[in-house]
C-alpha cells in the first residue's frame, strides 16, 4: 500500500487529478455507453464486466472509467502500465491471478496504453484471458484493429469513447469552479465566453480543458478578494492548440484520406483545410506531395495531363525549400487537383490489366514483337513480320501486340472529361483504322 508524506496536500495535485470522478454519476460524457440503461453502465453496476478495450482520444476518461470499475467491483483490481512493465512483471501478475481463480476470486487487470505492448507481451495475456484467470481491461488511443493482436482482440469487447462535446466541457469547467476540490474555496470571476473558449480549445480533451482553466486562474488578476480571468490572461495561456494527429497512427490515415477524397469531390476549401491540419501537426510535406502526385494520375489522368506536372513541381519545391515556405506550393497543387476534371480511367486500366497479368502469367509474347539479337532467334522466327510504325504513311499498323488469348481485351476506357475527350476520339480513330486494315486482308 502506498503511503503519503507529511508534506503532501491534495491541492498540490493538478486540477484534473483532484477532480477525477469517483462514481458513474460524476463521470462526464460518453452517454452512449453510460447513460441510463446503456450496456456498459449495466455491466459496471451489476459487477459483471468482461474483457474489454476502451478506445478513444486523449483526455476522454478511459483511465478514469477503469478506476470507477475498480471502485464498483468485488474482484481484485490490478492497475498495470504498458510503459513500465515487461514480460517478467506480466508473468508474476498472471501467476497471482491464477491462484486467485483457484480460490474463486476474480481478477480485473487494467492495462493503460495497451498499444505500447509488443506482440510477445500481448500474447502473454491470451491464455489467462481464455481460461478466465483475468478480466482484461485495456485503454488505447490507437485503433485496436492495428495495435492489438487479433486473437486477443477477438476476446475483448471494444468500447469507443468519443471526444467530449463543448457543452459537456463547459459543464465540467463550471463544476471545477464550484467544487471544493477545485476552486470552490475561492472567488473566481470568468465569463461564460471565456469558459466556452477554453472548452473549444481543448478539442474534446477534459484533461486539457482543466489544465488550461487551472493555468488561467493561477495567472489571473487577484485583488485580495477575488481572482479575475480576462481574455488577455487566457490568450497568454493558450499559445497554440495541440492538433490531434499521430503521424504513425490511425488519424494519419484518416486525414490523408480526407484530403484525397476532398480533392476527388472537387472541394478545394475542404482540401486546403485537411492539408493545413496535416502540415501544422508536423507532417512531412514530401509525404503529402507524394500523395498528391499519386492523385494526379489516379483521379485526373489524361483528363488534364498538366495535373501531374503541377504535382511533380510541388514535390520538387517541397524538397528544395521545405517548411514553412512550401505550404503555398502544396496549396497550389491541392487546389489545382480539386478543380481539375476527373477521370480514373488510368487507374481502372491498370487494375484490369493487373488482374489478367497475375492470372495469365504464362501467356507468350507474340513472335512478331520479340527481339531477335541472335541467329538462333531469327531462325525461330523471332520478330518475323514486324511492322515498323514510322515507315507507314499513317504511322499505324494492324500488327497484333496482345497474346492470342487476350486479343480484343480493352483496359483503357477514356472518359469524356476535360482533355481526355480528345484522347477518346483519337483512340476510336486508331481502332477504326485497324479494323478497316484487318478487313482488307
Amino acid at each position: 500500500m502506498e503511503q503519503g508524506t507529511l508534506f503532501e496536500s491534495p491541492l498540490s495535485q493538478p486540477l484534473a487529478a483532484r477532480l477525477r470522478p469517483q462514481t458513474l454519476d460524476e463521470y462526464c460524457g460518453q452517454k452512449h455507453l453510460l447513460g441510463e440503461n446503456k450496456v456498459l453502465r449495466r455491466l459496471i453496476e451489476s459487477d459483471n464486466v468482461s474483457s474489454m478495450i476502451f478506445w478513444g482520444p486523449p483526455g476522454v476518461g478511459k483511465t478514469t472509467l477503469a478506476r470507477i470499475i475498480a471502485g464498483c467491483t468485488k474482484a481484485n483490481f490490478i492497475d498495470f502500465s504498458a510503459v513500465t512493465s515487461g514480460i517478467k512483471e506480466i508473468k508474476a501478475v498472471m501467476e497471482q491471478a491464477e491462484k486467485n481463480r483457484r480460490f474463486g476470486e476474480k481478477t480485473i487487470l487494467f492495462v493503460d496504453e495497451i498499444h505500447r505492448f509488443n506482440k510477445a507481451q500481448q500474447d502473454a495475456f491470451l491464455p489467462f484471458v481464455e481460461k478466465g484467470s483475468i478480466i482484461l481491461i485495456g485503454a488505447t488511443t490507437e485503433n485496436p484493429s492495428f495495435e492489438v493482436n487479433g486473437a486477443l482482440l477477438s476476446r475483448c469487447k471494444v468500447f469507443v469513447l468519443q471526444e467530449l462535446k463543448t457543452e459537456e466541457l463547459c459543464g465540467l469547467l463550471n463544476h471545477a469552479l464550484k467544487d471544493s476540490r477545485g476552486f470552490g474555496g475561492q472567488t473566481v470571476e470568468i465569463s461564460d465566453e471565456l469558459i466556452e473558449s477554453i472548452a473549444n480549445f481543448a478539442n474534446g480533451d477534459a484533461r486539457s480543458a482543466l489544465s488550461t482553466l487551472e493555468m488561467a486562474v493561477l495567472n489571473g488578476d487577484f485583488d485580495g478578494t477575488k481572482t479575475v480571468v480576462t481574455s488577455e490572461t487566457l490568450e497568454q495561456c493558450i499559445s497554440k492548440r495541440t492538433l490531434l494527429y499521430d503521424k504513425n497512427g490511425e488519424e494519419h490515415y484518416n486525414i490523408i484520406s480526407a484530403l484525397h477524397k476532398s480533392m476527388r469531390n472537387s472541394d478545394p476549401d475542404a482540401a486546403v483545410y485537411w492539408l493545413a491540419r496535416m502540415l501544422e501537426a508536423g507532417e512531412d510535406p514530401l509525404y503529402v506531395a507524394r500523395r498528391v502526385t499519386r492523385f494526379a494520375s489516379e483521379d485526373i489522368g489524361l483528363a488534364d495531363p498538366r495535373a501531374l506536372e503541377i504535382a511533380v513541381a510541388a514535390f520538387q519545391a517541397c524538397h528544395l525549400i521545405g517548411m514553412p515556405e512550401c505550404t503555398v506550393h502544396l496549396t497550389e497543387a491541392v487546389v489545382y487537383m480539386s478543380l481539375a476534371p476527373k477521370s480514373n480511367a488510368l487507374y481502372t486500366a491498370y487494375g484490369a490489366a493487373k488482374k489478367d497479368a497475375v492470372t495469365m502469367l504464362a501467356e507468350p509474347v507474340p513472335l512478331v514483337i520479340r527481339n531477335a539479337p541472335t541467329k538462333l532467334m531469327k531462325e525461330l522466327e523471332y520478330g518475323k513480320g514486324y511492322q515498323y510504325a514510322h515507315d507507314a504513311s499513317d504511322k499505324l499498323t494492324d500488327m497484333q501486340c496482345m497474346p492470342d488469348s487476350l486479343v480484343g481485351r480493352e483496359y483503357y476506357r477514356p472518359t469524356e472529361e476535360g482533355v481526355e475527350a480528345r484522347f477518346k476520339a483519337r483512340l476510336q480513330d486508331i481502332k477504326d483504322w485497324k479494323e478497316k486494315a484487318r478487313k482488307k486482308k
